[in-house]
């Protein structure tokens, strides 16, 4: 099938360009030594995991339960929550999964290894514990190096809970365009993990892992001593702001296909893409909602829930009918948008794939 074929909005991966990224990434991670478990929520396809599981990825990352019981129920093995897990009902489902896979998760307070250990007692299951350490985003994770070693104890005295190890999300590096900045904010952040992984081993008295994660991190991170494993995400896809800290656009593996529906007379046109198919992120600094693929000095200036509106300023005048292909700015929550990947070699629509894990955010 040609893509002029499809019904519109819809989301497009170039097949080539997606397997020479996860090749790419599990070369990286493997040529320094790390494990490689990619974070599911940027894709939410069990067709894809099993691309990365079959590359050598050593298991798979999650961000809720229920995209954990999706991808669990795809043949899934070893699942790990980087997140806090909160409550009964979510902690019972997660303990239920324990018996199909080896699943582990994340805790950054006492009341997070009471809510683990009590669920995993009543299914009587073992769960694997990693201690979340904030490394400079500001977000979940232990401070301090007292409270590592508080939750480390608490979670010593619950039988039913292993502790693993401790993991980070450096996605601060997002914040430094410039390569220099960033190096000294990985730095920092690979220096802090390895510190608090030093006082929980210790406490252990064992070898643990010492995880990381985020795609603009990867290539700095790979290189950094005492870190055993790597969860990047965006890197199957590449999207704007991985463009925009020195990614390569032409590896750049996701865009939305859209058909313009009209053409004004002031230098615009209009398309039936818009906020409900691309997501609302912006760049910091950039206001377009995303790129037109091929036409770089098309603008994509305004967005509402079904329609795009794109300046064309009198260079390559489109018609109503005419495809255009966008590259989102992120494409996580763009591809949470959507039901169906298609996978297309040049214009040739090759494969379907669903996207299994949409809208599982609880």
């Amino acid at each position: 099938m040609h893509i002029s074929e499809l019904e519109t909005p819809a989301l497009l991966v170039d097949k080539r360009r997606l397997d020479a990224n996860i090749q790419e990434m599990a070369d990286l991670t493997s040529s320094h030594g790390k494990r490689l478990r990619p974070h599911i929520k940027t894709h939410k396809c069990v067709e894809l995991m099993r691309l990365q599981l079959g590359a050598g990825a050593v298991g798979i990352t999650a961000a809720k339960v229920s995209e954990a019981e999706v991808m669990v129920n795809g043949g899934a093995s070893d699942v790990f929550i980087a997140n806090q897990v909160i409550g009964d009902t979510k902690a019972s489902r997660l303990a239920s999964l324990a018996r199909r896979a080896s699943i582990s998760l994340g805790v950054d307070t006492v009341a997070g290894v009471q809510f683990a250990a009590r669920a995993a007692r009543e299914h009587d299951v073992n769960l694997g514990v990693m201690i979340e350490v904030d490394t400079g985003l500001g977000r979940a994770g232990v401070r301090t190096i007292n409270e590592a070693t508080e939750l480390v104890r608490c979670l010593l005295a619950e039988p039913s809970l292993h502790v693993l190890g401790v993991f980070t999300h450096e996605g601060h590096l997002y914040r430094y365009v410039s390569i220099d900045e960033r190096r000294h904010a990985a730095d920092a952040a690979a220096e802090l993990i390895r510190e608090a992984g030093a006082v929980v081993a210790n406490e252990l008295g064992a070898a643990i892992a010492v995880s990381v994660g985020s795609t603009p991190g990867a290539e700095l991170m790979a290189s950094q001593p005492g870190l055993t494993e790597m969860r990047p995400g965006v890197y199957v896809f590449g999207d704007r702001m991985q463009c925009r800290l020195g990614r390569e656009p032409l590896t750049c593996a996701l865009s939305v296909l859209a058909t313009v529906t009209s053409v004004t007379t002031d230098g615009r046109f209009v398309i039936d893409a818009g906020l409900k198919s691309l997501a609302s992120d912006r760049l910091p600094d950039d206001s377009s909602y995303g790129e037109i693929e091929a036409r770089p000095r098309w603008q994509f200036v305004m967005a509402s829930e079904e329609h795009g509106v794109i300046v064309h300023g009198g260079e390559q005048v489109p018609n109503p009918g005419d495809k255009v292909r966008i590259v989102p700015n992120h494409a996580c929550t763009c591809v949470n948008m959507h039901r169906h990947l298609h996978l297309v070699i040049g214009d040739e629509v090759v494969d379907r794939w669903s996207i299994d894990a949409q809208g599982c955010i609880f």
